[in-house]
């Protein structure tokens, strides 16, 4: 006799992530002959450098298990090119490597006890991953007169409503999906709400080379270092996303939270692939001809984001201009009652249209931890 098993109600609500979702669909339709315009996967479409791929062939005969928290000359590297490019000072014993920085930040959520805060818009995966840990997310709805970036009065509210408890912060700069970058400034002035509030804050930096400003990239540790874990890895700036590998980096003060993860590690996944980390120490070591192919990448990515972002505007559609990242974040709203009077009365059904009918792949706005009524995709 057959029969079903029982399953934890906080992974039965889930639904496959958007992102992934949209890309399965895209290439269903390419299968099927369809010219699909593809905007709903945020994959880098440059190759990798071949300092990375000639060291991935290198160490293809690497077979041990690794160490949990990663291979320690990878651990090395990940510090001296932190401090090389953005001045931080990582402790070393707080750097750990997994596979990718999607996992990372979902074990440091699990380890952290108190509610997490979130930007809205922010990117689609934290809201279900603060789901399956059974956690409290407080989505802070962002204005697009700010370039959808946080303001301090706005986290400061979203404190005020957890009194006593610690507070997780999750903060992707730049962000996806809007290409907002965060200044020096505007960090330092979340940076008082943080400390005022001992709010842990999760800065998620898998876009920071990814800048299309000419300053160097300030973020969180800069300002906040005794608070603040970084997460960032290959899949952007190296354009490496299918290697699967991620950086965790915890400050000196978290070493309980350290010593957690570590746990986590040796209890789940063990260890990353020999190969790819001993790849990744090539992509962890400064040198010109990498960087020089980063910044070209990323100028490209600047150039497409602008010409996207004047074509929006001619067409009457409201969309901060990008400052960092792959994506674009626009709104119909100038088109509301029109797009009403076709039977497309959400975000969801905008971008369900725009796929059937155009074969262009988009993302609704709610995908994003926005109201349906949001008429952006």
């Amino acid at each position: 006799m057959s029969f079903k098993p029982q399953l934890n109600p906080n992974i039965t609500t889930l639904k496959e992530s958007a992102t992934l979702a949209i890309n399965l669909q895209a290439k269903a339709a390419r299968a099927d002959g369809k010219d699909v315009i593809h905007f709903g996967f945020g994959q880098s479409p440059f190759p990798v450098h071949g300092s990375i791929q000639k060291a991935l062939q290198d160490n293809a005969h690497q077979k041990d298990y690794l160490p949990t928290r990663g291979l320690p000359k990878l651990c090395e590297a990940v510090v001296k090119w932190h401090k090389d490019l953005f001045d931080y000072d990582l402790h070393l014993d707080g750097v750990m490597v997994g596979p990718g920085s999607k996992e990372m930040i979902f074990q440091a959520l699990y380890c952290l006890e108190g509610p997490v805060l979130v930007p809205a818009p922010s990117w689609v995966s934290y809201g279900p991953q603060v789901n399956i840990r059974g956690k409290i997310i407080e989505s802070i709805l962002t204005k697009r007169s700010n370039s959808y970036k946080m303001m301090p009065d706005e986290l400061e509210s979203a404190c005020l409503k957890f009194p006593g408890e610690q507070k997780n912060l999750i903060l992707n700069n730049p962000a996806n999906p809007t290409g907002a970058l965060y200044s020096s400034e505007e960090i330092k002035a979340l940076v008082e709400v943080c400390r005022k509030h001992q709010v842990v804050v999760i800065s998620d930096e898998i876009y920071s080379l990814v800048n299309f400003k000419s300053d160097s990239y300030m973020g969180f540790h800069n300002h906040y270092p005794e608070g603040t874990i970084i997460t960032t890895g290959l899949s952007k700036s190296h354009g490496a996303g299918g290697y699967r590998l991620g950086i965790l980096a915890a400050p000196e003060n978290f070493s309980n939270l350290t010593k957690a993860l570590c746990s986590m590690i040796s209890e789940t996944f063990s260890a990353v692939s020999a190969p790819i980390q001993y790849a990744a120490l090539a992509a962890y070591t400064v040198n010109e001809d990498l960087l020089k192919h980063i910044n070209q990448c990323t100028q490209i990515h600047k150039l497409a984001g602008e010409y996207l972002h004047g074509r929006f505007i001619s067409m009457g559609l409201n969309c901060p201009k990008p400052e960092g990242a792959f994506y674009l974040f626009p709104d119909f709203e100038n088109y509301r009652e029109k797009l009403k009077s076709l039977g497309i009365k959400s975000c969801s059904d905008l971008a369900q249209e725009i796929f059937d009918k155009l074969l262009i792949a988009v993302l609704p706005g709610s995908d994003f931890y926005l109201d349906e009524s949001y008429f952006g995709v």
